[in-house]
Formats: C-alpha cells, structure tokens, sequence
C-alpha cells in the first residue's frame, strides 16, 4: 500500500525555495508558503495552490496537516525558525548552514529531541557523484592512510549579488565560509574528519562596501587524525566561478574532485583500483548573474520521503550540520583581522528571506 504524500511548508521564499518548491511538488506537496513580505510568499504559493503566509507562527497555527517544514530564511534565522516549527511536531528541512552558531545548532538538536521530530540539513554536495565515489574509495581504504589535503573555492560574488540583500550582512550571512562555502568544509568533516589546530588569515579586498566580513582567506589545519589540510577561499574569481576542488593525497593514491562545483573527477592514481567512468552531475543553481553549488535537492527531497515513511537513513543528520559549523566557528575565531562596519542599514534588507 502506497504512503501518503507529505505535506511541506516553506519558510523564506527567497531565490533557494524555488528549488525547494519544484521538488517539494515532485517529493509531495507544498502545502503553505511564508515571508515578511506577503507578495513574495504568494508568488511562491500560487503555481502550487499553496497557502501564503506572512508569520510562522500563523502558518503553524493555520496548517495542522503540515508534516514538514522547509526553512529557507536567512542563515541567522534559521535557528529560530527551525525550532519554532520543531516545537509545533513539525519535521525540519534546513538549508545550509544549519545556523551560525554551535550553541544554536545545538538548540536546534535538543527541540528535534523534544518534539520527537526529524532535523534534516541540506548538504547536497554529498550527491556529487565524484565526491559519492571518492568516499567510497574512502570507506573501502584504497588510499591506505590520509597525508593531506587540499580544498579550493575560488568564486565569483559581484556587488549585484549583495544589493538590497541580507546577504553580506554579519548577524544575517556570517561569512563567505557560511554562506558561499559551508557545503565544501562540510566535505572536510565527511571525508577526513574533525580539526585539531587552526591557523587562518583573511582580508576584504573587493567588497569593502558591501560587505561586512572577508571576500577571501588561507586556512592551515592539522586533523585529530593527524592529517594536514589547507583551504583556500575567495569570492573574487573574476567575473566567474572558477573551481570548487578538494584534493586528497594519501598513501596509496591521490584524487583530486574538480571543476567549479567538485562536479568533475578531474586526477586519480590508486594503487590496484580506479574509480570507473561517473555519471553526469546534476547542473549548478542559477541565479540570473551568479551561479551557487550543485544542484542536488531532489536527492534531499527524496532522501526525506525515504527517511518519514520507509524508515531508511537520513543522509545528513544535525550532528553533522554542527560539526559543520564548529570548524567555520573555529576558523573564523583564528582570522587575525577587524572588519569594517557594514555600510547597510536594517531597513535595506528583507530579514526573513532567501
């Protein structure tokens, strides 16, 4: 007998919820839609014959049949939001990053623990599938111990991006290794564990006037498991991304995941193994000038359904997401400069969008 669909709402409706909404149709159905700005949030709802609303406590107060909610707000929302619907049985889907705090991550973990509900984190890089096939190779031990490893983002954020934006703002964004690069550092944890030592150095170079933290840095890191690893991070890649890459050298091989969203296999030398020819990725998100990460929330939305009605595993679960976020809150407290005040005001920017 066939499972009832699940019924989805989506908080921030913003550029990702669009994602979110196409396979929140194909996964479900969407439900109830909401933001600050009520147009914003029935523009959304309308093509789905979805309910718009401009409060979450409304929306949870109105839409008892919800199952799950999908908070697409502002990374410093996201806390917040997630666990007001948590607090109402509600399972959580949040974007990345899971917040910009540990100490709200784990908020967040202990009302999913009240509620007896699911916490979902988007990490959908995982689906890669030359980052699924390196771990993998991993798990299998073909690379025998891990030396090192390399982990470039070099992007493109122009001042269109920020304008009229919650984004570049400190309490609402948090830094380009929250917003831009969460779902690389998140590979780190995956792939080779927690960090030990840090040593970092950032700068704003490019975006003095429309940002409040750093447009590029350089990371040293020493693993608990010994490894070293660095990490090399900017958003002034000119005009265009471009590389999102993660290299791995290790005792019996070396692989390195390219192109401009670890979409591409780009080196391997295993001793006694080769990973075979991989499928096409799914294609970057696109937002008008810029582009973001792959483009892999169906595996999410799928991943969900699987987890609520066939009791399968959840791909990313919250303690993942704060382990995520432990190691940008570590890295960020080791950057040896002051930012300048943002040159935004309160009233520029939408707080409770994507």
């Amino acid at each position: 007998m066939d499972q009832p669909r699940l019924n989805f709402g989506i908080v921030g409706c913003g550029r990702i919820a669009q994602r979110h909404a196409q396979h929140i149709a194909t996964a479900g159905r969407l439900a109830a839609t909401c933001d600050v700005l009520r147009p914003r949030a029935q523009q959304l709802a309308k093509p789905y014959s979805a309910n718009a609303y401009q409060c979450l406590d409304e929306l949870l107060q109105s839409e008892p049949q919800l199952d799950v909610v999908s908070v697409c707000s502002p990374n410093g929302l996201h806390a917040t939001h997630a666990i007001q619907a948590l607090s109402a049985g509600k399972h959580v889907i949040c974007e990345k990053p899971m917040a910009l705090t540990a100490a709200d991550c784990g908020d967040m973990i202990q009302a999913a623990e009240r509620a007896n509900r699911r916490l979902f984190v988007v990490k959908q890089n995982r689906f890669n599938p030359p980052v699924a096939a390196v771990k993998e190779a991993l798990e299998l031990g073909r690379l025998g111990q891990i030396y090192s490893v390399q982990l470039n983002c070099f992007w493109n954020r122009n001042p269109d991006y920020y304008q009229e934006s919650w984004k570049g703002t400190l309490d609402l964004d948090g830094g380009c290794l929250f917003t831009q690069f969460s779902h690389f550092v998140d590979l780190l944890y995956w792939m080779v564990g927690d960090i030990d030592q840090v040593h970092a150095f950032a700068d704003n170079f490019a975006h003095k006037q429309t940002v409040d933290f750093e447009d590029c840095g350089v990371v040293a890191l020493r693993f608990r498991n010994g490894v070293l690893g660095t990490i090399h991070f900017t958003v002034n890649s000119h005009r265009r991304n471009m590389e999102g890459s993660l290299t791995l050298f290790g005792q019996r091989g070396t692989v390195k995941i390219g192109g401009q969203y670890l979409n591409e296999l780009e080196y391997q030398d295993i001793e006694d193994y080769e990973i075979p020819a991989l499928p096409p990725g799914n294609t970057p998100n696109r937002y008008g000038h810029y582009e973001g990460s792959m483009s892999n929330h169906d595996r999410v939305y799928a991943n969900v359904v699987d987890v609520l009605t066939r009791d399968g595993v959840i791909a990313t679960n919250a303690f993942e997401g704060l382990k995520t976020v432990e190691m940008i809150e570590a890295i960020y407290s080791k950057i040896r400069w002051n930012p300048a005040p943002s040159p935004l005001q309160p009233e520029t920017y939408n707080s409770a969008t994507a």
